[in-house]
């Protein structure tokens, strides 16, 4: 199998919509590329943030929750997410971050200075500096993520075999990975387990991998078969194909595909500006406009 070359997206469970939007758009500057529903659960929002595009391996996404049901940070769960901005910009984004009362403390989680902080209810994350020079100092996508395993021995084997990721040190309990696609994304994996996490507001569910086509993807359902994992039957999200297993250390890992993507139903130009729904839903959009919240968008 070839090797994964870089994070496809990323998604959480949140809390208020609208807090969602106006922290990951006006806190953080990055564009809500898609406003749907969660496919599986129609009656809540999907919403997707991503750089201009709605590039694969920007993209952070998330299903707001209507209630106050936070959950639990713990093994079978990722951790704290971080995002890479152009070298050089790292003072910025501490000033801002401070000016919006967030608190933001600097570590070395990633090997380099990180600022460490949480959005508005409560996940974590983070942002370092990558080595790419840039005129404004936007977010350029992800940096990557630690990842809480149960079975850290179990999912270094995944990543480093199969999934073909390199390690690259171990210091303080962290092991430290990277992909060797061009965006070289970074996974961190924190030892000793900590207790089992539950979903709710405030933690990820899932870690998405980016594959190049269908062909592909059916090769990776295969091959996780084959060596034992519980594998998904191939899910149409409208935007990806993918599949999920839940691997050793019980961190739900999706592997998408990059296309057809976010253009398929909107503009670029106007990404994002409208509920769109898959065509097994359409015939209930009178409901469920009824039924979530609109967007101040």
């Amino acid at each position: 199998m070839e090797a994964i070359k870089r994070i496809h997206h990323i998604s959480a469970i949140v809390g208020d919509p609208n807090e969602n939007v106006k922290f990951y758009r006006d806190v953080l500057g990055l564009r809500l590329v898609k406003q749907t529903v969660n496919f599986d659960d129609p009656g809540i929002y999907h919403l997707y943030f991503a750089d201009h595009c709605g590039t694969p391996g920007t993209v952070i996404t998330f299903f707001p929750w209507p209630n106050n049901n936070y959950g639990r940070k713990g093994s079978g769960q990722v951790g704290r997410i971080a995002f890479r901005v152009p070298k050089g910009s790292l003072d910025y984004w501490k000033e801002h971050l401070t000016a919006q009362e967030l608190q933001v403390k600097v570590t070395q989680l990633f090997g380099k200075d990180t600022l460490e902080f949480n959005d508005i209810h409560g996940l974590e994350l983070a942002i370092i500096e990558g080595e790419i020079t840039a005129a404004n100092k936007d977010i350029l996508g992800f940096h990557g993520s630690v990842l809480l395993s149960a079975n850290p021995e179990g999912t270094e084997e995944l990543l480093t075999g199969l999934m073909g990721l390199k390690i690259l040190d171990t210091h303080d309990g962290n092991h430290h990975y990277e992909t060797t696609g061009e965006e070289k994304h970074h996974i961190i994996i924190s030892t000793p387990p900590k207790p089992a996490g539950r979903f709710g507001i405030g933690t990820v569910h899932h870690i998405a991998w980016s594959v190049p086509d269908m062909d592909v993807l059916k090769e990776w359902q295969s091959t996780l078969r084959r060596e034992g994992f519980g594998v998904t039957v191939v899910k149409d999200r409208s935007y990806f194909k993918s599949i999920y297993t839940g691997e050793k250390g019980k961190v739900v890992f999706e592997f998408a595909t990059d296309g057809p993507g976010f253009e398929i139903d909107e503009d670029m130009s106007s990404l994002g500006t409208a509920l769109k729904l898959p065509e097994q839903y359409e015939h209930k959009r009178q409901e469920y406009e009824k039924l979530l919240p609109k967007l101040d968008i």
